[in-house]
Formats: structure tokens, sequence, C-alpha cells
């Protein structure tokens, strides 16, 4: 069984709600009985409920990276509160009488060993590694579709250039809006979201000459886009494989949903990783119609700092689990990466964790950047691609955090070059408000996790805080 703490419990939890209901449980002292088998893989015990009869509820760690949580509740939430309230119990350091594991139970497990030695011998035989068949003949269609549709899209993107944008009037929003609608009919997902959120800028109704500066970026990577999925489509459909793009994005422009086997066969997988996360918010992204869950994680062992983004669509977010910060140290057997620049998504399907140490902060510390100008060069390399993410991450060493003449704050590092710290619009609230709290010891030689912004309507890069490491402490500015 792994360690098991209240940050990890958490973490299996769907959402604020069963981690409430689950606590309420242990504090109503609702459970009956509290078992723990003797090799300590299975808690297992008895909960009170609305009927005479008891929950059954368990908690399976047979393989330690993937509990199993069974319960007779009704409940239709995964894990349910009975079973969440089970683990919560064992965190408190309640009494947990050994006991033999129930049969119902032996037998489950037994027929699951039967089903992982099928899927082993399968393997074994070469029935597990099959590639996934592809139907050439209607991936082709989609693709000639794919290519309509860009053709579509190109002659409203050129139709707006033509026009300027100071001539859009909600007529033209109107049918900015049914091309939206019909990019769903060729396969062009992600150009329906950049499509929206174009209409979103141009309908905001604010800063006109804000809006206009970043509606024409919007326009640019729609153009791009055009170019680059154009090119791309046309080589995959003449390729008699019709290959994925594993390096690029291209892919995820087009609406593509990787799949966990696919990233596994273009060997976009590392085995045995270690992932701390710096920071973790959530935000309504409204041309997406989804909420937003994303996570910023350093791998210790590699400097390497990835993100993970959980999408809940606005029909389904009541039944998906909603992600939170995690505070220890992950360990992942089997981490994906996406196709992607700096800060590439990343999944994973199993996890253990540990409590962090200030061995482990230090090893962070070390893979921070010390030279400003080779980070910012790194972030400008990043935002050259039209198609790339807007908002990179980095990890910086700062001699120095104060406040200049101007009275903006500012980080410094070795060598004596500035950056100023300012609140970006892309993240949903500020964090330079909260550094006048920070204690008098992170002002110096600390190490600042930053998210990077260039503000085309002032011409300027600028950078928001987001975590500050010092000697064995963390503190979080956005969580």
């Amino acid at each position: 069984m792994p360690e098991l703490t209240s940050s990890y419990v958490d973490s299996l939890a769907p959402n604020a709600a069963a981690i409430k209901n689950g606590m309420g449980l242990v504090r109503k002292k609702s459970f009956i009985k509290l078992n723990i088998s003797e090799n300590s893989e299975l808690l297992f015990g008895q909960c009170a409920g609305s009927g005479k009869t008891p929950y059954e509820c368990s908690v399976d760690f047979i393989v330690p990276e993937s509990p199993v949580f069974r319960c007779t509740c009704p409940s239709r939430q995964f894990p349910c509160k009975h079973a969440l309230g089970l683990l919560y119990a064992y965190t408190e350091g309640q009494t947990f009488t050994p006991a033999p594991v129930p049969e119902d139970i032996a037998s489950k497990r037994e027929k699951a060993e039967k089903r992982e030695e099928n899927k082993a011998k399968q393997a074994a035989e070469g029935g597990g590694s099959k590639p996934k068949k592809v139907n050439k003949s209607a991936l082709k269609k989609k693709i000639t579709a794919q290519l309509e549709g860009l053709d579509l899209l190109e002659k409203l993107v050129l139709s707006l250039i033509r026009g300027g944008l100071s001539t859009i009037d909600s007529k033209t929003l109107k049918m900015i809006q049914e091309h939206v609608k019909q990019l769903g009919n060729y396969y062009l997902s992600g150009a329906q979201i950049e499509l929206r959120r174009l209409a979103l800028l141009l309908g905001a109704g604010q800063d006109l000459e804000e809006n206009y500066t970043y509606a024409m970026e919007q326009l640019t990577r729609l153009h791009a886009f055009i170019k680059k999925g154009r090119v791309y489509l046309t080589a995959r459909a003449e390729d008699p494989e019709l290959a994925l793009d594993h390096e690029s994005t291209i892919d995820e422009w087009l609406g593509h949903a990787w799949q966990l086997s696919e990233l596994k066969e273009y060997g976009l997988v590392k085995e045995a990783v270690e992932l701390l996360q710096l920071t973790f918010y959530s935000y309504d992204d409204l041309a997406r119609q989804e909420y937003v869950d994303a996570g910023y994680w350093i791998e210790p062992a590699s400097g390497e700092i990835h993100r993970t983004v959980t999408y809940r669509p606005y029909k389904a977010a009541k039944l998906m689990r909603e992600e939170d910060s995690f505070n220890e140290l992950a360990r992942i057997p089997l981490l994906y990466k996406y196709p992607g620049d700096m800060n590439a998504r990343v999944r994973y399907e199993e996890m253990t964790s540990r409590a962090v140490s200030a061995d482990d902060l230090a090893l962070v510390s070390a893979k921070a950047h010390r030279s400003y100008a080779d980070a910012v060069k790194k972030v400008k390399n990043q935002l050259k691609n039209p198609l790339g993410d807007k908002t990179p991450v980095l990890l910086l060493h700062a001699a120095n955090l104060g406040v200049a003449e101007s009275g903006q704050y500012v980080i410094t590092d070795e060598s004596g070059t500035s950056l100023v710290l300012e609140d970006i619009p892309s993240l949903p609230q500020g964090t330079v408000n909260l550094l006048p709290f920070l204690p008098a010891s992170s002002l110096a030689d600390s190490y600042i996790l930053v998210m990077f912004e260039h503000r085309l309507d002032q011409g300027r890069l600028v950078a928001q805080p987001l975590t500050v490491i010092k000697d064995a402490g963390m503190t979080r500015l956005l969580y």
C-alpha cells in the first residue's frame, strides 16, 4: 500500500464536494467497522447509510499505483464518499482491526488476476501488440472534407482582413458564428475553437483598440494554421500509411484527440517518472465551452516543466472529476507526453505519492534558469511559432526580488539583468499583489516560477510570478 496522506486522498476525489462528504462521514463517526487485511493491501469496513443495512466499502491496493474502489451504495460518483471516508479515517489514525479478506473481494481479485493473465498471454502470442486497424478509405474522405473546410475558413479570414476590423458589425459576427458551426461538418473542431475565440474578441465591446490588436493576432494564427494544415493534410493524403505528426501540434489543431495507445506507439512515453506540481489553476474557457484544470509540474531529474490539462465540457462537468492542487511528489510508472514544444502536455493513468523533501526542492532549484537573457531568448523562440503555446512557463533563479524606482516588482539575476513582474490577462487571477506578504528571507537567492506573455498592445514581454521556492519551502501564489 502506498503512503496514505490526506493530500493523496484528496487527489483521488472526483470533486471538492466528495472530499467534504467523505470527511463528514469520519467526523460523524458513521463507520461501524474499520478493517485492514494482514498484508495491509486492503482497507474495508461498514458505513451507516440512510437504510437499515450499512454499506460495505473497500479500497484495494493490491496494485499500489491503481487502487480499486468498491461500495454497495447506489452512488454513481466514483470513488464514492464512503470509500473516500474509509481512506480519511485511515489517514487520521483511526484504529483498523486486522481481518481476513472478505470472500467476495477475494473472488473479484481472482477474476481480475485471470483477466490480466489472459492479457499477458495474448501479448506474448502477439495478440496484444496488433496495431489498431485504420479505415483508410474513411480517413481519406475525412481528410478531403478537412481540406474543403480549410478553403471555407480561408475565404472567411481573407474577407475579414480585406474589409478591415473596424467594419465588423453584428451581422458580420453572426456570419462568423455560422462558420463556427459549419466547421464541425468538416471535422475541424480545433479550428472551431479558434474561430470562436476570434468572435469573442470582436464581440467583447470593451477596449476596441486592444481587442483589434489581439483579433489581428488571432487572424494571423488562423491564417498560419490554414497554410500549415493544408500542406500537412495534402502530404498525409498521399502517404500510404496516413501517419500522424507526432512532433508538432498540427493534429491537435485539426481536432485530433490523441489516444494513449497512439502516444505509446510513437514512443512518446517515459517510465518511472517523478513529478512535483509547482502550480495549479482552473478557468472557464468560453471558446472551448469547457472548464479547464491546468497544472504545471517539474520533473526533478531532468528539470523539464510539463503541464497537465483536463477539459470538462459544460454539459458533462458535473459528472466529471474535477482536478485540484497536489502538494506531494507524484511517482508515475508510465508518463505519456503529447507532441509540443515547451511545457508539453503530459498524462498518466496510475500514480503513487510521497512527501516532498528538502532534497527534492534542492534538486528542483538546481534546474532553474540563472540567466534571464537565455531564458527570454528561449521564450521568444517559442512565441515565434504561431501555433505554439503563447504563455510559456519557466523556473528562474532570483538573486534579488524587490521594488524598482517605478514602483513595480522586479526580479534580478546574478548578472544584474532584471525582469518586471506583472499580472497577465491569460491567468484567472493576479498574484503580484501577494508579493508584499512574502517573508523577507524569500526576497534573495530564491527561485520563481513565472508565466510569460507578449502584450501585443503594449509591445512588451511580461512575466507573472506563480510560485516561490526558498530552501525547504515552496509558496504557491496561484493554486
